[in-house]
């Protein structure tokens, strides 16, 4: 017989109660129907709406201006992706924690030139077009302070950009070659050719999305669409992945922190709300192995009203 003494918070007592039948298939089944028929009757009531994949085709297509306008934010080096940082690029310092510069210790993994990779290449990437090829060899051939010269007296009237006809206008001088590339971009993203460009670039065999979805993210079409469905952050939005189960449910918790402060105006709200997730988790996996913790399930009694008809008699 063993001499080891009892521990109330982890050793179960001996059951000395009472035996009554229990038909486990009749539960098992009144369960599978009921929540069979909240799960219909839910998904009716609030599912997701099945929307497509937004593409740059489908962007470039509904909105042109935004598509060109985002397009030159990549040549000038203004969109979110030219100036994040690592993994990307060495524009901006990154994410850290602390002291801990995870974002500079990491670094570029993923290197991402804008200019270079959605712009220049996926244009020379296209058949031969002689005005095209004239803008890009003016382009390769100058100084880059005469690119930045370019760009920048392009920028200037980029507020009054507009698109009529199949083309985009902006009413700007002295800008080389950057019109005829923000139109062939434009009208190689109407016709889907930048997608496909984007994705190959790597190779002809590719699955890497990387650059389309940062492409697209750096314009403000995708984040009214996000709005419009209530999916922004600051609207606590979600909505289940299409075509994928059980979908984005399980980021509820993580979405959450996003709006409590200190994360909601934190600029380093991605690592810190991961390290707390991850603390979380870590926590979830000791219970049984924390003392106090571990004899909640005992204390707060619960388990009285899954056998109340046992400790009603």
């Amino acid at each position: 017989m063993s001499t080891k003494p009892f521990r109330p918070d982890v050793d179960a007592p001996k059951y000395e109660g009472k035996y009554a039948p229990y038909d486990i298939i009749k539960e098992g089944t009144i369960a599978i129907v009921v929540v069979g028929l909240l799960v219909v009757l839910l998904a009716t009531l609030f599912g997701s709406p099945d929307e497509r994949a937004i593409t740059i085709k489908t962007w470039s297509n509904a909105d042109p201006v935004d598509f060109a306008t985002t397009a030159l934010g990549e040549l000038n080096g203004t969109t979110i992706t030219a100036q994040y940082g690592a993994p990307y690029n060495t524009a901006a310092p990154g994410q850290n924690l602390g002291p801990l510069k995870l974002a500079q210790f990491a670094g570029v993994t993923i290197p991402v030139n804008t200019v270079r990779d959605f712009v220049i290449d996926p244009l020379s990437s296209q058949p031969y077009n002689k005005n095209l090829s004239a803008a890009l060899a003016q382009w390769k051939g100058a100084s880059a302070a005469q690119q930045s010269s370019w760009v920048s007296n392009y920028t200037k009237g980029a507020s009054k950009m507009t698109w009529s006809n199949g083309t985009i206008t902006v009413p700007a001088t002295n800008t080389g070659p950057v019109p005829t590339m923000i139109n062939s971009l434009t009208a190689m993203a109407r016709s889907g050719a930048l997608d496909q460009a984007l994705v190959t670039g790597g190779g002809f065999y590719t699955t890497n999305y990387t650059k389309p979805l940062l492409f697209v993210a750096d314009g403000t079409y995708l984040a009214n669409l996000a709005q419009k469905q209530h999916l922004l952050g600051s609207q606590w939005g979600m909505m289940n992945e299409t075509g994928s189960y059980p979908g984005q449910a399980w980021l509820w918790l993580y979405t959450f922190w996003y709006q409590v402060s200190p994360f909601s105006s934190s600029s380093n709200a991605d690592v810190q709300v991961s390290a707390l997730m991850g603390l979380l988790s870590l926590l979830l996996l000791l219970v049984p192995f924390i003392p106090g913790l571990r004899s909640i399930p005992r204390k707060v009694k619960i388990y009285r009203l899954i056998w109340r008809e046992y400790y009603r008699s």
